[in-house]
């Protein structure tokens, strides 16, 4: 068994609204969610053998107010009461917060260290793992191909960039607008070939061995 959560999107702010203005977020609330989910998966018999948290761990409202670090370490601190591993995936938010520099040398770069090697590229956040004998679990990086994070004379950018101008010609990169395909927009990303290479390499090992494989 194995605990999952996404968009805890903690920040020390009042209730918001999503992009869109539709969707309210409980901003300072969320930890207490989370707090509350830790203590239901500490309680769990059998015990977890890990939890899979899907992104967005802190809103992009911690980047305006200078709170990134504080309220990464708020989230962290909270899912550190679990004495099993914690596997992280970057989300957009992440990024608002964070380069992809600063988040390899954060606790939710969380490829651990019997962790298979990963893509050619050495900043992707993108491993697999065993937790048991025939499964397992592949945590593939969505925003290995974005403007999210990147230093803009980097290639990955500028690749990341010229794809986004040929399919999205709004003004605003995030606005999907008259797209025929609206996830062409600057919060989402997308994969590079060599992971995509990677990836398939890591299926037909895993149909090889018979695996069930889970893919985060």
């Amino acid at each position: 068994a194995f605990g999952v959560i996404a968009d805890i999107q903690y920040a020390d702010a009042e209730d918001g609204y999503d992009f869109g203005g539709h969707r309210r977020r409980y901003y300072r609330h969320s930890l207490n969610l989370l707090r509350d989910a830790v203590e239901a998966w500490a309680a769990e018999r059998p015990p977890l053998a890990f939890v899979l948290q899907l992104g967005d761990s802190i809103d992009g409202l911690n980047a305006q107010s200078g709170e990134a670090e504080d309220a990464l370490e708020q989230v962290l601190a909270a899912l550190g009461r679990l004495p099993v591993p914690v596997h992280h995936t970057w989300g957009n938010h992440e990024f608002y917060n964070f380069s992809r520099a600063r988040l390899v040398h954060t606790r939710l770069n969380s490829r651990p260290a019997g962790a298979m090697a990963g893509p050619p590229a050495g900043d992707c956040h993108a491993y697999h793992f065993s937790p048991a004998a025939q499964f397992r679990v592949v945590v593939l990086d969505a925003y290995d191909l974005s403007i999210l994070g990147r230093e803009p004379d980097s290639p990955c950018y500028q690749e990341s960039l010229r794809l986004l101008r040929e399919k999205n010609p709004n003004d605003n990169l995030n606005s999907p607008a008259g797209l025929k395909e609206p996830r062409f927009v600057e919060f989402n990303g997308g994969f590079s070939q060599a992971q995509l290479d990677w990836f398939n390499e890591v299926l037909k090992f895993s149909d090889e061995n018979q695996e069930k494989v889970v893919v985060m």
